[in-house]
């Protein structure tokens, strides 16, 4: 954060400014991390609920299949 000059002193970064610079990228690193891992965490999901749903038809499908079978076996 460079200061105003004065009489014949060349502007200069303070240590206060240079921290808060520096814990500004640090900050946006971490955002732009924690960003990122949700993406890869909702896509996570994405996958695990459709796998869920595929189980969940499976399941059914077997189901009707098992009540289909037994009509067919009490039916003449």
């Amino acid at each position: 954060m460079p200061m105003a000059e004065g009489p014949g002193y060349a502007p200069f970064d303070c240590a206060p400014g240079l921290r808060l610079e520096a814990h500004e990228r640090v900050a946006a690193l971490q955002h732009e991390h924690l960003c990122r891992r949700l993406d890869q965490l909702d896509e996570a999901i994405e996958r695990m609920e459709r796998r869920l749903w595929l189980t969940v038809y499976g399941v059914a499908g077997a189901i009707l299949a098992q009540v289909f079978q037994s009509f067919l076996v009490i039916s003449p």
